[in-house]
């Protein structure tokens, strides 16, 4: 039997080809993977402190090597933190996601998550003024009674305080009472009108208001009454839309001296990451676990029913991959 002899070969270069592709996959794998570190700086909407603070402890269970930081104001108060005061900040949530289109687009946010709705509340105490007596047919007789005081936040620093100027232009309508808006913000002092809506908390508390015009979500959370308002007026509905933007404020622009004209429209709350995030990667995963299904589950428990398909708007380009194959875009 004859033996053919075996020639001798350089490297096989398939294997070895194939053994550095499983060798950088499995180190780009482990790069991607690895866990979010570091410090997450949030600036977010009072009205979601709660919700943020019960995402904020769900996500670090995940990634317990992140240490979150976060500031509750007003919407337009936590922006002009990033525009006027440069403070530094990864995630900006928003109650109203036009502050952060019209104040932070394009210069220091390059797109805008519209993920979470609400609806405008009138919040009281059981022993307010006519508490028993107050319903979403007579509030506006209520509360110009002489001996009865409510509230509202600031306009030009909160979503909710133009929102409540909004409902009262809107209810003028629907009730069909000529001049109701202008007697309701006569019969509201200045110092009935605090920065944010959460500031207003500690007025009722304390007995100093009888009433305060605050979101729903923030009612039911401190497990206070309120007053449910018809959905022609409260903000909430989609299919009101074009009813809503009957009514309008000028609030101020993004410069001073300049000024925007807010037309009433669904409430829906808006998140972006800040063009200058110090940590962009823990930014993108904390957006990540807040639009999926265990961030949505959080938003909903506390009133704010969460949007699903989100909304993005601005440059969706610019999303980071690892968001954008998360959601469904609708514009």
């Amino acid at each position: 039997m004859q033996h053919r002899a075996t020639k001798k070969t350089g490297p096989h270069w398939p294997t070895l080809f194939t053994q550095l592709t499983i060798m950088l996959f499995l180190l780009f794998a482990s790069m991607a993977m690895a866990k979010p570190q570091g410090e997450l700086i949030i600036f977010h909407a009072g009205s979601l402190s709660i919700p943020f603070k019960q995402i904020s402890t769900a996500f670090n269970k995940k990634y317990p090597e992140v240490h979150i930081l976060r500031e509750a104001a007003g919407s337009r108060t936590c922006a002009r933190k990033i525009i006027d005061l440069g403070k530094p900040c990864d995630v900006m949530a928003s109650a109203d996601y036009t502050v952060i289109d019209n104040l932070l687009i394009p210069k220091f946010a390059d797109w805008d998550i519209a993920f979470a709705t609400n609806e405008m509340a009138i919040m009281y105490r059981p022993d307010s003024k006519y508490a028993e007596e107050i319903n979403e047919k007579n509030w506006p007789q209520i509360l110009l009674r002489k001996d009865v005081r409510y509230g509202h936040s600031d306009p030009n620093a909160d979503p909710c305080g133009y929102r409540s100027q909004l409902v009262w232009q809107l209810a003028e309508q629907y009730y069909n009472q000529p001049g109701l808006y202008e007697k309701l913000q006569k019969n509201c002092p200045k110092k009935n009108i605090r920065p944010k809506e959460t500031d207003l908390m500690a007025l009722l508390e304390s007995g100093d208001l009888d009433y305060i015009f605050i979101y729903r979500s923030i009612a039911e959370q401190h497990h206070m009454p309120f007053v449910t308002l018809p959905d022609a007026i409260n903000l909430k509905s989609a299919a009101m839309a074009k009813y809503y933007a009957r009514a309008s404020i000028k609030i101020s622009g993004k410069k001073p001296g300049e000024y925007i004209i807010k037309k009433g429209k669904p409430m829906v709350y808006g998140i972006t990451i800040c063009a200058n995030a110090p940590n962009r990667e823990v930014a993108t995963a904390f957006i990540r676990f807040l639009i999926g299904p265990e961030g949505r589950a959080i938003m909903k428990k506390n009133g704010q029913p969460p949007l699903w398909p989100v909304r993005v708007s601005g440059g969706t380009e610019h999303l980071p991959a690892w968001l954008k194959s998360d959601i469904q875009i609708t514009h």
